[in-house]
């Protein structure tokens, strides 16, 4: 006997399983099954495809009229912070720049001393509440931040915070060390603070997958950068880099030159390292959300990056300071509206390629694939990024148990 059995699905999303992120074109080629079924048992997916009525399961849903895909793939985040930044928005108002504000010691090293100042379990409980209302939203694979500690005790504090909650909830996250993520009021000179960061590489490797940097104006420059990706490699990290998200600094080009699992924001990126896309297996993550939240009118160019048969995906970015929303439904639309990608684009942005972009086995859900999986309140694939700002996920369910039912009614008078 099967454990699980999804019927009658209005539309069934079926990203392709490949070894490689889909690029160019292959984005708007995506799988759509009407009238499907999933069939679930060990927590495998052991059938998903076109009604069939030859298998029977312990408990049945019945998704008429109703989307299901993979569960999401949340591919950037800063999840484990101290404190928060809302008396920031008065001054983005009145037209005071992200590095303006970094220059006052608010922005990044106002959070770090919130970091600092903040138990582990306090941490904890804060990143805990967070994350569970990403899973509420669909997202069962998440790439995890330090950076806010800037120093080893409290980078590996942010690390075990991170480790914990996948422990606790069975979550597949994957842990990024981004030691160079600031450099703190009392540090002698960059290159002595970067110093200091890759000296901790070796520490750090047992905690982390990823290593990562943030390559912009007044933080770390193209050849810091390099250098510290170089370290990073040399310990057998995969590395990342912030690049390119307000100065055209060429990070995008660093991030392929290196062979860079993904090259993040990427706003400012140049038409010629965005050609370089093409003979490169770099993620291009796309963080629509954060630009919205800023105010800015340039987007990052996902349409030249495809065009350029590039690889994009998309992530919120959650963090306090520059994008606080827990909700990657909300940065499909986002993708929708501002950086024009098609349903098809954003479905594979969220699920196979985000999955490539973090090395995680996740995205699909076609045979013998995890039954990480989302039954979602919409008539269609393309309601879900229209109807924006709201959450979609009926039923989140994980290792083929259901683990959030969202569903709810109001007795009427």
């Amino acid at each position: 006997m099967n454990d699980l059995l999804i019927q009658n699905i209005g539309q069934l999303l079926l990203p392709k399983s490949t070894d490689k992120p889909l690029k160019g074109k292959e984005l708007d080629e995506l799988e759509i099954v009407e009238n499907g079924t999933v069939v679930v048992k060990d927590g495998k997916v052991v059938y998903s495809g076109p009604h069939t009525d030859e298998y029977e399961a312990e408990k049945t849903i019945d998704a008429t009229g109703k989307v299901v895909s993979p569960a999401l793939v949340e591919a950037h985040t800063h999840l484990v912070h101290g404190g928060s930044r809302e008396h920031e928005m008065s001054l983005k108002r009145q037209g005071v720049s992200y590095l303006e504000i970094l220059e006052q010691g608010g922005g990044i090293l106002s959070t770090v001393e919130a970091t600092r100042n903040a138990s582990e379990d306090e941490l904890f409980k804060k990143a805990e509440k967070d994350i569970l209302t990403m899973v509420e939203h669909g997202v069962l694979t998440i790439e995890c931040k330090s950076g806010y500690g800037l120093d080893r005790e409290n980078e590996l504090k942010q690390l075990r915070v991170a480790h914990r909650l996948a422990d606790k909830y069975g979550l597949r996250i994957k842990h990024t060390f981004l030691g160079p993520h600031a450099v703190p009021k009392d540090a002698e000179s960059n290159q002595a603070f970067l110093q200091e960061m890759i000296d901790l590489l070796p520490e750090m490797k047992e905690y982390a997958d990823f290593a990562d940097i943030f390559c912009e104006t007044d933080v770390f420059s193209v050849e810091e950068s390099r250098r510290y990706m170089q370290a990073a490699k040399e310990q057998g990290f995969k590395v990342k880099i912030h690049a390119d998200e307000i100065d055209p600094l060429g990070g995008l080009g660093l991030a392929i030159d290196e062979g860079a699992i993904s090259g993040d924001h990427l706003v400012a990126s140049s038409d010629e390292d965005k050609a370089k896309l093409s003979d490169s297996e770099t993620v291009a993550v796309l963080l629509p959300g954060t630009t919205f939240y800023l105010g800015k009118e340039e987007y990052a160019d996902a349409r030249g990056m495809i065009d350029n048969n590039g690889a994009i995906a998309i992530a919120t970015d959650f963090n306090p300071g520059s994008c606080v929303t827990n909700n990657l439904q909300l940065v499909m639309s986002i993708a929708a509206l501002k950086l024009k990608l098609t349903p098809n684009e954003i479905w594979n942005a969220v699920t196979v390629n985000a999955a490539k972009a973090i090395d995680a086995d996740a995205g699909t859900i076609n045979e013998g694939d995890t039954a990480d999986i989302v039954v979602w309140d919409a008539p269609n694939h393309e309601y879900i990024p229209y109807h924006y700002g709201i959450n979609h996920a009926q039923y989140v369910i994980q290792n083929g148990k259901m683990i959030a039912d969202n569903t709810f009614s109001i007795d009427a008078k």
